[in-house]
């Protein structure tokens, strides 16, 4: 079972800046918990995402010698990628691929075409520096603009995807409107057509039915589950201000009660907490 810790989803979407050595120092304590990756950073434009600018700052004060968690860092095109695998400690690198064609562009200023492209790209940029893409299905639950949707649209793009050699999907539930049997079913059926991919859930949720979109994820074979600490963060285009991350507890807290929770440092788990309070609390 893999909990990918999401910092960075938590603060991205945060205007007061917070200062680099509390990012670091945070994400440190993130480090020794024990989650399978730690989602630290992003390389992408500081002007669409001025909070994450430093991200080259946190990684240099990052301690990755006491640490078996791995680093995962956001870009979204080309050249961003270029820059993050040139970091040693960064294994895996983290693309937004949208279904929706309007969130594509207000995500990453490019078209479907332009952005399956660019997956090409990074792709043998990881495959060359030994790096590992991970390529998130936003909007993989449905959209806010009218586009097309349906579970055969998600499996059409899979399948371009797993041609590009992809080894993980995060199927992205953007604006917290998947259902639980929507997600049984979406991932029952690619994990039957693609048993080659490694398939994770990034679902954002209110509190009140985050239980219930885990509880169908888990039952329908998912064993990797991205979270953030208090359910910070979230996509700032969601209506609702309490659709926000899957929080990281919540998810522990049920694959206990299934006997299927990890070995996590339970002392660095309960620090993180207090200092994410102290953190997201005050911005």
């Amino acid at each position: 079972m893999k909990i990918i810790e999401c910092p960075r989803d938590a603060m991205q979407g945060i205007e007061k800046f917070i200062p680099t050595d509390v990012k670091a120092k945070y994400i440190n304590l993130l480090l020794q918990v024990g989650f399978d990756t730690i989602d630290f950073g992003s390389f992408v434009s500081s002007k669409a995402i001025p909070q994450l600018r430093d991200t080259a700052k946190v990684y240099d004060q990052l301690d990755l010698d006491n640490t078996k968690s791995k680093l995962l860092a956001i870009v979204a095109n080309t050249r961003g990628a270029e820059e993050a695998v040139q970091f040693e400690g960064i294994h895996y690198l983290g693309f937004p691929f949208s279904i929706s064609e309007t969130f594509q562009q207000r995500n990453t200023n490019k078209s479907i075409v332009e952005a399956l492209n660019t997956l090409g790209e990074i792709q043998e940029l990881c495959k060359k520096h030994n790096k590992v893409l991970v390529t998130y299905i936003s909007m993989g639950f449905g959209n806010p603009y009218n586009d097309p949707y349906d579970v055969s649209i998600v499996a059409q793009f899979t399948d371009i995807l797993a041609t590009l050699e992809i080894e993980v999907i995060s199927l992205a539930d953007t604006i917290g409107v998947s259902r639980p049997e929507q997600i049984t079913y979406l991932f029952k059926l690619l994990k039957k057509q693609f048993p080659k991919v490694e398939f994770g859930a990034h679902l954002h949720s209110n509190p009140a039915t985050a239980k219930e979109k885990i509880e169908a994820a888990y039952h329908a074979g998912c064993n990797r589950f991205d979270g953030a600490l208090k359910g910070w963060g979230g996509c700032p285009m969601a209506e609702d201000e309490l659709v926000g991350n899957l929080a990281t507890e919540t998810i522990l807290d049920y694959l206990t009660s299934q006997n299927a929770q990890p070995e996590i440092n339970k002392e660095a788990f309960a620090k993180s907490l207090t200092m994410a309070d102290s953190i997201f609390s005050i911005h």
